[in-house]
């Protein structure tokens, strides 16, 4: 069947983090339980509010998630992921991020956690997370 043929969904633009540390190990962080997706991992960072970059999202995103500060000079593009959801399409740039200041600490009640590429497919991701891991081996 032809895609056009599909009722159109909105676009959730999204951009996410992989805050990478000095042992080459990327932040994990996962989903608390009352939201969608509870209980599986991912990239810090959320929707990109009106007016706003994908990289100023990252960077309001990191100090209310997980109390670390980085500039948008410090986030390098990698790749990204095109997801439909049930109700919505899911466009999200994944950028790395090695700069930052302060020690990762959870804001919103998630449980955080530094993980090897190599292992990450060992902590259940979203749908659009998971195919991301690939483009982090190859980097890291």
């Amino acid at each position: 069947m032809n895609d056009l043929s599909q009722p159109a969904k909105p676009i959730l633009l999204v951009a996410a983090c992989a805050l990478v540390d000095a042992d080459g190990r990327v932040l994990l962080a996962k989903r608390p339980e009352g939201k969608a997706l509870a209980g599986l991992w991912e990239f810090p960072g959320g929707k990109v509010e009106n007016g706003e970059t994908p990289e100023n999202t990252i960077v309001r995103e990191l100090v209310e998630e997980i109390a670390v500060e980085t500039k948008t000079a410090c986030l390098a593009p990698l790749t990204f992921a095109s997801h439909t959801y049930d109700d919505f399409h899911l466009l999200m740039p994944l950028y790395v991020c090695r700069r930052f200041w302060g020690t990762p600490r959870p804001q919103e009640g998630q449980e955080l956690k530094w993980v090897r590429p190599r292992d990450m497919r060992d902590y259940p991701m979203p749908p659009a997370d998971a195919p991301l891991i690939p483009h982090l081996i190859d980097l890291l």
